[in-house]
């Protein structure tokens, strides 16, 4: 079985490592299978940074740091350039921040899926989007 790829939206990062039940379990399973080699996955430079403004907030400085460091460890991290950001911007997305993911998504070769909680967000995108309870459910292979 070839590995999926797959392009990981801000909240889905934010629910492994607030632990946010219950969405952090399925996001746990897709970090998992990433661990052991079953599937790539990948977010942007402005999700790590969103993440890490989140986090701080919430465990402190220290702790956000070592998520983050930790984290980048496991994930590919996309970068966004301006070209992306004009073709959000013209994009029918009317969200900035969800036009700019899916822009990102696309400079990525082979992306199987987009995986978010708010795939009201995503609808324009030409890539596949699951909610991570919808990736993990039917598109894991066991």
């Amino acid at each position: 079985m070839a590995k999926q790829k797959l392009f990981l939206d801000t909240n889905i990062i934010i629910d492994l490592l607030a632990d946010r039940k219950p969405f952090s379990n399925a996001a746990y399973v897709i970090f998992r299978e990433a661990n052991i080699g079953r599937c790539e996955i990948y977010t942007s430079t402005n999700s790590i940074l969103t993440t890490f403004y989140i986090l701080e907030r919430e465990i402190g400085l220290r702790q956000a740091n070592k998520a983050i460091e930790t984290i980048l460890d496991r994930i590919e991290v996309q970068d966004i350039t301006k070209k992306e950001l004009i073709q959000a911007i013209n994009s029918k997305t009317d969200d900035l921040a969800d036009a700019s993911q899916i822009e990102c998504a696309n400079k990525i070769k082979e992306i199987d899926f987009i995986i978010t909680r708010d795939k009201k967000g995503f609808t324009y995108s030409i890539l596949e989007v699951l909610s991570s309870d919808e990736f993990v459910e039917t598109k894991l292979k066991k």
